[in-house]
């Protein structure tokens, strides 16, 4: 079922939500920039509610249904948004887990920040959060700027979008239409660009790991290596997690796990 709710500050976030049941733990699920909650976890609810969990999904700002007339674009505000969202909604747990892929990643770390007594547990899936704007430029990442990362995420031609197709996954297609990458492109990304990309350099403009704040929530963060270079993000990301299991992956293959409990 789909609840959309309204903030004191006019912005409203959109909600997929679980049926009522008081057995299932509740977890929620923040998708990454190039998605919406539908597209990036549709796939995975029906898995997630036979294990005993109850998801609940939300669109961030300025994604799929979700919207706000507010000028901040942190990632602080996404959280602050949503946690106030899930407290809004009738009837959800006063604790819950929370898993965030990519951009969500970096929410879902600020809403864990923000509102320890909220988040009992957190998930990073391919979410950088310990990087640094410099980071960019000396090959840390695929992209070299933030310019150049907001024409991968935010593809407006064909040739972006491949190119975030080959950064992005193990085995890309190896042809790919350019009549079905160009509905891609208008159906996923030509809403609120301007708005979108001010996100993106709110989340990585003067960045800098000694600003992170620590989190006492156990933590699982899941890297990947065909993204940027992860061995350098555990070294970083060690010294800032408190509990947490860092895994980072190769090929969609385990090939390191370190416990920092």
């Amino acid at each position: 079922r789909q609840a959309a709710v309204p903030l004191p500050d006019g912005a409203v976030v959109h909600f997929w939500l679980p049926r009522p049941d008081p057995a299932l733990h509740p977890v929620l699920l923040l998708h990454g920039f190039g998605a919406n909650a539908t597209w990036q976890w549709a796939p995975f609810l029906r898995p997630l509610l036979a294990a005993g969990l109850a998801p609940f999904v939300p669109d961030l700002v300025f994604f799929g249904n979700s919207a706000s007339p507010a000028a901040d674009r942190s990632p602080a505000y996404q959280a602050a948004s949503v946690a106030a969202a899930m407290a809004a909604l009738p009837g959800v747990p006063q604790r819950y887990s929370v898993v965030g892929v990519s951009y969500g990643g970096f929410v879902a770390y600020h809403l864990a920040h923000a509102f320890p007594a909220v988040v009992e547990r957190l998930v990073l899936v391919a979410a950088g959060v310990c990087l640094e704007e410099a980071d960019l430029a000396s090959g840390l990442f695929a992209v070299d700027d933030i310019s150049e990362a907001a024409s991968l995420l935010l593809p407006q031609r064909p040739e972006d979008l491949r190119r975030l197709v080959e950064l992005t996954f193990c085995k890309p297609p190896k042809f790919m239409p350019s009549c079905f990458i160009r509905d891609y492109i208008r159906v996923m990304c030509t809403e609120n660009v301007k708005e979108k990309t001010e996100l993106l350099y709110a989340l990585i403009s003067g960045r800098k790991l000694s600003d992170l704040p620590k989190i006492n929530q156990v933590l699982i963060h899941i890297l990947y290596l065909v993204l940027f270079n992860g061995s350098t993000q555990h070294d970083a990301c060690r010294h800032v997690f408190g509990s947490s299991i860092i895994i980072i992956l190769l090929n969609v293959s385990i090939i390191y796990v370190s416990h920092t409990m």
